[in-house]
């Protein structure tokens, strides 16, 4: 079928009698061939809404059903579907932290994963967060499901093993080159790729290949079978990586202790979860001007009327203000606990009021308006489950965890040792020493980068001189400059933050691929 092998590849097909080929050896007349990079939740999601859009009746001619405009899709990732970075843990202590009913890899079917799990006898309340392993098996199942019905109905579906590096353009379709050296052929490809590049920390460039250093705490094996019992170590983070990171190191008997530049750990909610009702105030922020120099402050205060709308209590009754981390941590759980705390109602409706927004934003007034909200993004929109805050009170309580008194204004390996320096002002003295470093202060979203000549787009930064892609328009697709056509080649999840904030929201990757899946389902 003209599909270049690849190491690891797997294949399902359906053969067709057609011998009709172009010069390069593709059956153009049987339909076309698909290429979706990243077999994540975002890839998973396109296929499946392909599938679905493949098989939707169509017309006739008079020798039976039309001709179907997709012949064969191929899935590149190195992983088993499903098992990739964001869910592909199988430890049980990472739990999703977005509730299961914000989950459904079909956008026209939000209780799909809450579906799923009942059928397997785990059934979830709709608010509750379940280990990210179910995640990255429902994702599995579903394409094993959604394969199937697609090779019976004539479609050939192959998961190639290798990691995609670039997608070069031409006038027999797309070439999309592969790590190990080797090229596959696509009319359309579809960018799904996840994150993997961990950001490097402030202080710790020169040690990013250490091996008391883990540049990241995934997979939980780095940390559950590399450090010896009993280690002291150092998380480097206070957001949701450097949770994750710390009860891992507290479980596993390991002295922790967290820093970062702010100090603060994010505010707690039962989960992040589909809204209860309609919120007239956020399905306005869409319509907002983008012009409007108060447009910050009007998104600010429809953010508060919804709040109202589940509760009348003050915001500030809602949260807690003390100054240390800890407590602060403690009094939110309560707060959450005892039902005295509505704000995380309204964060889903939010979130897609400002992904809605963004769409008609200029580049740097979409920067500035996320700037401005860093505060919100950094404590609220990234919150902790409930679940995770009570473990790390647990730690926090046994001395098993601690906070540090700043964040390192100067870090050495000296004596077998990290040696830290806190900042000057501190109380606790000037340092410490830990046997290993975690960083845990997150990963870089996918870089896309066109060559000078617009030829070839590299799927994660490249070498030597690169443009990157730093705008999409509505259709989601890349053009080599603004103004040309746009190519036969989508993006879809993560790869969408140069034009959508927020571009990890699940619900809104799922609309993604549902639009990618039905525009390539329509092209002739």
């Amino acid at each position: 079928m003209g599909h270049a092998a690849a190491p690891g590849g797997d294949r399902e097909t359906a053969h067709t009698d057609d011998d009709s080929h172009d010069g390069d050896g593709r059956d153009r007349a049987a339909g076309r061939d698909v290429v979706i990079v990243g077999a994540g939740f975002a890839g998973t999601s396109v296929f499946l809404h392909l599938v679905r859009a493949l098989l939707r009746p169509g017309p006739r001619t008079r020798n039976g059903p039309a001709a179907r405009p997709v012949r064969s899709v191929q899935v590149v990732d190195p992983h088993p579907v499903g098992w990739g970075l964001a869910f592909g843990d199988s430890d049980p202590l990472l739990v999703c932290n977005s509730a299961a009913d914000v989950n459904s890899l079909l956008a026209d079917r939000p209780a799909d994963f809450i579906d799923y799990l009942r059928a397997r006898g785990a059934p979830p309340e709709p608010q509750d967060c379940v280990p990210r392993a179910r995640m990255a098996e429902y994702c599995h199942d579903r394409h094993t499901d959604a394969r199937a019905l697609a090779v019976a109905h004539g479609i050939e579906v192959r998961h190639v093993r290798d990691t995609a590096v670039s997608v070069s353009t031409g006038a027999d379709g797309h070439r999309v080159r592969l790590r190990g050296g080797q090229e596959i052929t696509g009319d359309e490809v579809v960018v799904c790729t996840g994150v993997h590049r961990p950001r490097v920390p402030d202080g710790f460039a020169a040690f990013t290949g250490h091996p008391r250093y883990l540049d990241s705490p995934y997979p939980a094996g780095r940390i559950r079978e590399g450090l010896p019992r009993g280690s002291r170590v150092l998380v480097l983070g206070t957001h949701q990586s450097a949770v994750d990171a710390a009860l891992l190191l507290c479980r596993d008997g390991h002295r922790t202790t967290m820093a970062s530049p702010s100090g603060l750990l994010p505010a707690v909610r039962q989960s992040l979860a589909a809204p209860v009702r309609d919120f007239p105030p956020l399905a306005g922020i869409a319509r907002l001007d983008p012009a409007d120099p108060r447009l910050e402050a009007k998104v600010t205060r429809r953010a508060v009327e919804a709040v109202r709308l589940l509760d009348r209590r003050p915001l500030r009754a809602q949260v807690s203000t003390a100054a240390d981390p800890v407590r602060r941590l403690r009094e939110e759980t309560a707060l959450v606990e005892s039902g005295a705390c509505s704000w995380p109602g309204v964060v889903v409706p939010l979130l897609e009021g400002v992904i809605a927004l963004s769409a008609d934003l200029p580049a740097a007034r979409r920067r500035a308006l996320m700037a401005h909200f860093a505060w919100f993004v950094g404590r609220y929109a990234t919150a902790l489950t409930v679940l995770n805050a009570r473990r790390l009170l647990a730690h926090f309580d046994t001395g098993a965890l601690r906070m540090a008194p700043g964040y390192p204004r100067a870090v050495s390996f000296e004596g077998g040792a990290w040696r830290v320096e806190w900042p000057r002002t501190t109380p606790r003295g000037s340092g410490a020493s830990f046997d290993y470093v975690v960083n845990a202060t997150g990963f870089l979203p996918p870089e896309l980068c066109w060559d000078p000549d617009g030829k070839a787009v590299h799927l994660d930064g490249a070498p030597g001189p690169t443009a990157a892609v730093d705008h999409l328009e509505a259709d989601l697709r890349l053009r080599p400059r603004p103004g040309a056509q746009p190519e036969h080649i989508w993006v879809a999840g993560v790869g969408t933050h140069p034009r959508i904030p927020f571009s990890n929201h699940l619900r809104n990757v799922v609309r993604q691929a549902r639009q990618v899946a039905d525009e390539i389902a329509a092209l002739p």
